[in-house]
């Protein structure tokens, strides 16, 4: 008896849409795919998401819903994360996908966030006892988890997503270093608490995933003439890559950064804040080696269904 269930990403930029086909022993990917939203451009760090945001999102939800019924699905579970969860009128917007679409969208905490994300990574990756920085770059909030195997050792979502910092630190494209020094002194701010677990649990692998990392392992990957599998859980980089890139795309301006082999144009305007971010951690922490996890948050409530049953 197999079963087919939709999982719904409601991200800050990006939307994602996931239908599985499960029978015992056995699931196969029916559709994986992801549209750009930005419900997060224009009214980020005012709380707010402005109309026209407003409009991308039922319309990319009404999308889904029609490839959801096309498919038969069983049962459909959708989350929304940070831009939702923050605006004044986020609870709004979740009442008028239900009226258009017929989709109830569950507004998730950030630690919810947070674990699922982990779970997302560990269900993917052969994860051994070995302590890691799990990274997750949305377009609204950052969630960092500390992991050894299966097991959270600690974890937190900041408000400190791509998004946000583009809006409040890259007015200047090539960004300068003056704007780079004020997004550093701003982490300074915003991150002591990490920087204590960092010293406690002492993680020695930096995990990254999706979003940002896809794209810097897509850069790598073309730079060095590496092909990728399809569906892959795991795609190659490493933190010796990882200065080159960085130094590459906070010295080009999006017409330039857009001509990188790799580079896509949905990531174009908030890589450079977002791999800004990954260079303060790196300064401030020592890792011996990075990897990028294209499983995420939908793999972690795919990974929480499969335990409980598709049925739950």
């Amino acid at each position: 008896m197999t079963n087919k269930i939709a999982i719904i990403d409601c991200g800050t930029n990006t939307f994602h849409l996931l239908i599985m086909e499960i029978g015992v022993g056995k699931q196969t990917i029916v559709v994986k795919e992801k549209t750009v939203v930005k419900i997060g451009a224009g009214g980020i760090n005012d709380k707010r998401i402005i109309p026209e945001a407003e409009e991308r999102a039922i319309k990319a939800l009404t999308d889904f819903k029609e490839q959801i019924d096309s498919q038969q699905v069983d049962k459909i579970y959708a989350f929304a994360t940070s831009a939702f969860r923050n605006a004044t009128n986020g609870t709004a917007l979740r009442d008028k996908v239900k009226q258009s679409t017929g989709l109830d969208i569950n507004i998730i905490s950030g630690d919810q966030e947070a674990e699922y994300i982990f779970k997302g990574v560990s269900y993917g990756l052969a994860l051994t006892n070995e302590s890691c920085l799990v990274m997750d770059i949305g377009g609204g909030s950052v969630e960092f988890i500390i992991g050894e195997g299966q097991d959270i050792l600690w974890k937190r979502s900041y408000e400190i997503g791509a998004q946000r910092l583009l809006d409040l630190f890259h007015d200047k494209d090539p960004i300068d270093d003056n704007s780079l020094k004020k997004l550093f002194a701003y982490l300074d701010e915003e991150l002591p608490a990490l920087f204590e677990a960092l010293q406690q649990h002492k993680p020695t692998i930096l995990i990254g995933s999706s979003g940002t990392f896809d794209t810097l392992s897509e850069i790598y990957s073309k730079k060095n003439h590496l092909n990728i599998d399809e569906n892959p859980t795991e795609i190659p980089f490493s933190i010796n890559a990882f200065e080159s890139i960085y130094q590459e795309l906070v010295s080009k301006n999006r017409e330039e950064r857009l001509m990188i082999p790799g580079m896509i144009e949905m990531r174009v305007d908030m890589i450079v804040v977002a791999t800004a971010l990954i260079k303060y951690i790196i300064t401030r922490h020592q890792f011996d080696a990075m990897r990028v996890s294209t499983y995420a948050l939908k793999e972690g409530v795919l990974s929480e269904i499969l335990k409980k049953g598709s049925k739950a």
